[in-house]
């Protein structure tokens, strides 16, 4: 249950086409996240499967039945959306619980329901309060909720993190991976943060101008990017691309992570221009004449001045080979 399939999806807007004959298969089961800059079509891919955009053309079949003539509450979806939509006179049992009442759903089942997701989610204790006696990380958590009771074939969540700071992130984001481990249901998920592709994603979907620009596992996306969108989106930092003509190499364009550029060398050389300490970890950001700014990623505390110059180098077998139109030379 959940297998989701696109054929040719196209979305316009007037003249204006967003979403441009995407093809893909969501195994079920599977964790599938969209990513890519903001504008790049992916949350309005995520409302064409729930129904809340019309498809201009192609098919969305879920477990192989073509859903685009189904209004949303038959497609057997859950949405978590970024706001939380939670009814303010409503007691967390009651917000979660609203769906099924609605559907004549016997009392009894309802509270079975919500009391099993308020396990899971560590809400059992909360079940009495209403929202506004919540933190933003607990209402996300509702909301979640709310979705978990109905027993959906997919779960779609659009940029569900993006109201909470960086700790309630992390934390919601190691929340949601559990629940996917635990419930074993299909999840298609929207972000803009390739860190949170990276780390709940099966499968990573780059978008771009309502293009699917590659898919993939992501350390597969990570290690054999197809273009130099999907190689500089997929990494934090983000790749260096140097001129391959100036290194004296044949390829018009280089590729190498931060973290594969290694002080000392004689390859490329560049001034300081701004170090990160972040403990763990240094960033630094240098200015090379030949190639623009360059960030070099480091292990622990290390100390370097503005302006100092540092040779860098890398080994070849770490860099990637890009034409000039940024396609991956093989």
């Amino acid at each position: 249950m959940g297998a989701l399939t696109l054929n040719q999806v196209t979305k316009s807007f007037g003249t204006t086409q967003v979403i441009k004959g995407v093809d893909l298969n969501v195994e079920d089961g599977e964790f599938c996240v969209f990513v890519g800059p903001s504008g790049c079509g992916k949350s309005t891919l995520l409302r064409m499967i729930a129904g809340l955009e019309d498809v201009t053309s192609g098919d969305v079949t879920i477990d192989g039945a073509r859903v685009n003539d189904l209004a949303p509450a038959r497609r057997e979806i859950a949405m978590v959306f970024q706001s939380y939509a939670l009814y303010p006179h409503l007691t967390v049992r009651d917000n979660m619980g609203l769906a099924l009442k609605q559907a004549g759903t016997p009392r009894a089942q309802i509270l079975q329901a919500t009391e099993k997701a308020a396990e899971m989610l560590a809400l059992a204790h909360l079940l009495e309060r209403r929202p506004a006696e919540l933190s933003g990380g607990q209402r996300q958590r509702v909301a979640i909720g709310r979705a978990i009771v109905r027993r959906p074939k997919l779960f779609l969540f659009d940029e569900p993190l993006s109201n909470l700071d960086a700790a309630l992130r992390v934390q919601t984001r190691i929340e949601i991976a559990r629940l996917h481990r635990e419930l074993g249901a299909t999840m298609i998920y929207v972000t803009h943060d390739q860190v949170e592709a990276m780390t709940l994603a099966d499968k990573i979907v780059v978008l771009r101008g309502g293009v699917v620009e590659q898919v993939g596992r992501p350390m597969d996306l990570y290690n054999d990017p197809d273009n130099t969108f999907v190689a500089g989106f997929i990494g934090s930092p983000q790749m260096n691309f140097l001129d391959a003509g100036k290194l004296g190499l044949r390829s018009d364009r280089l590729g190498i992570r931060p973290e594969h550029l290694v002080p000392g060398g004689g390859q490329i050389s560049g001034r300081v221009s701004h170090v990160e300490k972040l403990g763990g970890e240094t960033l630094v950001y240098l200015s090379s004449d030949d190639h623009g700014l360059l960030t070099v990623r480091l292990f622990g505390e290390q100390d370097y001045a503005v302006d100092e110059v540092v040779g860098l180098g890398f080994e070849p077998n770490r860099a990637f080979h890009f034409d000039a139109e940024g396609r991956r030379l093989r």
